[in-house]
């Protein structure tokens, strides 16, 4: 197994494309209500990344701009319902895709059923995502500390599952100035918050240069949502 070193903050960590102990899903709390699940998805990634292609096939990646007018880092596409969508408007869920004036790809039923399970296992049962964003990070793009609150109900968690390259996940409190925590995050890991914990500010550090056997270069993160009430 290849290890790939990633220094940060003077602490060298040694990220594998996957733990040791290959395949064995294990749980780690953030949070009274926040966890992540190494290699919960890691039985299903070849799955993931082809229903991945087959929405992009639909509805291409592109980079987004904020309200402010700046260009994000990270390439973005939905499926679902609903879509996330940011530009001078402000961010906002559209059942449209703007770039085809089409609704978004359905959701693939690993996808959503992934979700569920990931769910069910953070004691959030009966969990059904109307909408999920698929960000794909080359090396450098990064996601600056932000709370998911384009929704309209916020009782529902925020599931979230790592494809590829490694990244450091961000995880910090109610308020954009309270100590962060960084959690190495690793291909097939799931990371679900929600309850008190919903609102909390998170992000990526820039992604460092690295390669992946099933995803080259690129880091792929799936955030699946319930964005209607």
């Amino acid at each position: 197994m290849i290890a790939i070193y990633m220094k940060l903050g003077g602490m060298t960590l040694d990220l594998f494309n996957e733990f040791e102990n290959e395949g064995e899903v294990r749980r780690e709390q953030l949070a009274s209500h926040a966890f992540v699940f190494r290699n919960f998805a890691l039985s299903q990634a070849s799955q993931l990344l082809a229903a991945v292609e087959s929405v992009q096939q639909i509805a291409p990646f592109r980079y987004l701009t904020t309200p402010s007018g700046l260009r994000m880092s990270v390439a973005m596409t939905s499926c679902g319902r609903l879509g996330w969508m940011s530009d001078r408007r402000g961010y906002r869920y559209a059942p449209l895709d703007p770039h085809s004036d089409q609704p978004w790809p359905l959701m693939p039923s690993v996808f959503a059923e992934l979700a569920t399970a990931a769910a069910a296992e953070a004691g959030f049962d009966d969990f059904v995502p109307d909408a999920c964003l698929i960000n794909r990070y080359a090396s450098g793009a990064r996601l600056s500390l932000h709370q998911d609150k384009d929704e309209a109900d916020f009782s529902a968690p925020i599931v979230s599952v790592s494809l590829g390259v490694p990244a450091i996940f961000l995880f910090g409190g109610l308020q954009r100035t309270d100590k962060v925590a960084r959690v190495p995050l690793f291909h097939g890991d799931v990371v679900v918050w929600g309850g008190p914990d919903r609102l909390r500010y998170h992000g990526i550090l820039p992604l460092k240069e690295a390669r992946h056997a099933m995803t080259g270069s690129f880091r792929f993160n799936l955030t699946f949502r319930k964005a209607s009430r």
